[in-house]
């Protein structure tokens, strides 16, 4: 008969082996094709260590090794990489215009798998397309799949859409996008995390404190701390569109007066040319941009437009204190084409102890995919646990 004190410490080395495995994958996660020599220096593990590690997550179908570029003497080493069997996620961004569809294995990286415009604006019917999508894409990879993320263009409050602006929509259940009962679904503001990501793998990478601030249509973002987005009591927190920092006299579709929101993107610039409200704000803001080196007019909106950015990102700043601001979607854009009403908003809306040295503002890295970055790193999350790892265990052969 095992004893107490033998059990324990069975369950004491098997807890060691998961962290040191989960450490691996982390390490490969944060740094795709990184070496098993670079982990093993990074994790302080002996080469026996690492090479004991790195065995057992290749039986466990987690990982592959391939020979590293020979540089300079010594023993070559190998490049960690997922295990092409190995288990993945499935990111899904809903966008005003367009929904996609993308597949991360375990280095995070989201590889696009589906991808369509809206056909329709009811959600039910957004939502069924999406979920036969989804199901498409999980049985292309049949048994492998560990949870179903979404970045919703929606305020995302308890994990549930309760209104979205973009979309017109106001409360949506989106659990038929998990196609299967008890397949984790997480679901998150779109410009959350895509500032998660960012301050993960982008721009902000090594900052403790980042401000990611994106425009697509209205305003967007979070503030990360520690790699960690704040998104308060409810989950809702940064909605930045949402600040009265712009015209009193305008109802927002979100129900509030002077939303941030109306002042800079591409019902704005609309506005400011006596133009109607675009059906594609941010379509439309593209091509302003496009036709403003020559039309002064255009010239002059987008100027106001980035004018109303820099004012809201000052007060932004001198409230949140952040290390660094990171510009996403369409923000950049307008920043650079209206550099100069950009910078002296600004500075005018900085206290003035903060102009010597404010934090850099910056153009966000991942693009257009930091949504599904973040989704998929939040999915990721949930899947690199010693739970999920021994239920992925538990189900190999043999």
């Amino acid at each position: 008969m095992t004893s107490s004190a033998g059990r324990a410490r069975s369950v004491r080395a098997r807890d060691a082996r998961w962290r040191g495995a989960l450490a691996v994958l982390e390490e490969m996660r944060r740094e795709p094709g990184v070496t098993r020599a670079g982990v093993a220096q990074r994790l302080g593990l002996t080469t026996g260590s690492a090479t004991e590690i790195t065995a057992r997550l290749r039986e466990l179908a987690l990982l592959v090794e391939s020979p590293a570029a020979v540089s300079g003497r010594g023993r070559p080493t190998t490049v960690l990489r997922p295990h092409p069997d190995g288990p993945v996620v499935i990111a899904v961004d809903v966008r005003q215009e367009d929904w996609r569809i993308a597949v991360a294995a375990l280095d995070g990286r989201p590889r696009l798998a589906e991808a369509a415009a809206h056909a329709s604006r009811d959600p039910g019917q957004v939502i069924r397309t999406i979920a036969q999508a989804v199901q498409r894409v999980r049985e292309r990879h049949e048994g492998r799949v560990r949870a179903v993320s979404v970045a919703a263009a929606a305020t995302v409050r308890h994990g549930r859409v309760v209104q979205s602006a973009a979309l017109g929509w106001d409360a949506v259940d989106l659990a038929a996008l998990a196609p299967e009962p008890g397949l984790p679904l997480l679901i998150g503001n779109d410009a959350t995390l895509a500032g998660a990501a960012e301050a993960r793998y982008g721009a902000g990478a090594g900052v403790g404190t980042a401000l990611h601030v994106t425009i697509e249509v209205g305003v967007g973002g979070t503030l990360v701390v520690d790699g960690r987005p704040v998104t308060g009591a409810t989950g809702t927190g940064g909605e930045f569109g949402h600040l009265p920092l712009g015209d009193p006299a305008l109802r927002c579709p979100c129900g509030a007066l002077g939303c941030w929101d109306l002042a800079v993107d591409g019902r704005a610039i609309a506005r400011h040319l006596g133009e109607p409200p675009p059906p594609d704000p941010r379509s439309y803001a593209q091509t302003a941009l496009a036709r403003a080196e020559g039309d002064a007019a255009v010239r002059a909106a987008v100027g106001r437009a980035a004018s109303w950015l820099g004012r809201g990102l000052a007060g932004l700043i001198n409230a949140l204190d952040p290390g660094i601001v990171t510009l996403g979607g369409f923000a950049e854009p307008l920043r650079s084409a209206a550099a100069m009403e950009f910078g002296a908003a600004l500075a005018d809306g900085l206290m003035s102890f903060r102009r010597p040295d404010p934090p850099p503002v910056v153009a966000a890295v991942l693009g257009e995919d930091g949504a599904l970055h973040g989704a998929a790193a939040t999915a990721l999350d949930q899947v690199l646990t010693e739970e999920s790892l021994g239920a992925w265990a538990a189900e190999r052969p043999g």
